[in-house]
């Protein structure tokens, strides 16, 4: 049997687009032979992935697991809603979701761990492709951590399990030894960030340019409409506390119970678990936000496939 070398696998994945464990294992099945292997790799479905690889992505599921002060997203992206509804591509994004912690939000360290068929994160997506015969892609990954207190996870317009359209992590900090009751509000403050999508925790963290610009933008506003320059200025603290309303979680008005804000949602926990707590922190993911999604004209298509 000729030797599978590192070089031999490269240029059958070269050659096909296939996994590097698909290409060594039809190498060993083909002994060898680089074209017997792709002819392997076809029948499999394997090679048919470098195909599909420029299709856009833009449906697909988001995945989260939540564990022992640790939790995990993923955005796994398909080319419809429908694949998202199949079993087996599901099972996928639960399965790599699941590992996700292990690699902190390192997407090539994802793509390295190895899944219990025995193929990478990687590779098991190339084989999905050829399975279910649309391009797939591992978009994102991010992590969340807690050393004393909690994570709490929410996904929202969920398909299956952990599985969604939207998936958000909130981290609780505190060593009140109720867990439950800390992991329960984290939640619900999950729920609040996927509708409410504040950009910081708290007004210090707000990117300072993103302050400036707004003070800029409200203090032209205020100019414009004639008021002096000392009226100007107090419009201009009243604006900016509106806008920390709407864009700082701890200033938001807390969509479970909106006689409060999210602030003081934390600092009752606090007082009912009989230990200071904090957020520390969010994450949260939008299936497909950022992708630019293809439109199609049918009657264009139809036209140019009848010649007109």
């Amino acid at each position: 049997m000729a030797e599978i070398t590192a070089g031999l696998v490269k240029q059958l994945r070269d050659k096909t687009g296939a996994g590097m464990m698909d290409c060594k294992r039809a190498l060993a099945e083909s002994e060898g032979d680089l074209e017997t292997a792709s002819d392997w790799l076809r029948k499999k479905g394997l090679a048919a992935a470098a195909k599909k690889a420029g299709r856009t992505t833009a449906e697909g599921l988001v995945g989260m697991t939540v564990g022992d002060g640790k939790g995990a997203l993923v955005e796994i992206n398909s080319e419809t809603d429908f694949v998202a509804r199949n079993e087996t591509f599901q099972a996928m994004v639960t399965e790599i979701a699941s590992r996700a912690a292990e690699a902190d939000g390192d997407l090539d360290a994802l793509n390295a761990l190895v899944l219990k068929s025995g193929r990478t994160v990687a590779d098991e997506i190339t084989n999905a492709i050829g399975v279910i015969g649309e391009n797939i892609t591992l978009r994102r990954t991010a992590t969340l951590t807690v050393e004393d207190g909690v994570v709490g996870g929410y996904v929202h317009a969920q398909s299956a399990p952990g599985l969604g359209k939207i998936g958000v992590l909130v981290g609780l900090s505190s060593n009140a030894a109720d867990k439950a009751r800390l992991a329960d509000v984290a939640r619900q403050i999950a729920m609040h960030v996927a509708a409410a999508s504040p950009q910081s925790v708290a007004v210090d963290d707000l990117d300072p340019e993103l302050v400036e610009r707004e003070r800029r933008i409200l203090a032209e506003q205020a100019l414009a409409s004639g008021k002096p320059e000392s009226i100007v200025e107090k419009m201009v603290e009243g604006r900016i506390r509106k806008f920390y309303e709407e864009v700082v979680l701890h200033e938001q008005v807390y969509v479970v119970d909106t006689d409060k804000k999210v602030k003081d949602v934390v600092a009752e926990l606090g007082e009912a678990v009989g230990a200071p707590t904090t957020v520390t922190g969010f994450v949260k993911f939008v299936l497909g936000e950022g992708v630019e999604k293809e439109t199609s004209d049918l009657a264009a298509e139809v036209a140019q496939l009848a010649g007109g």
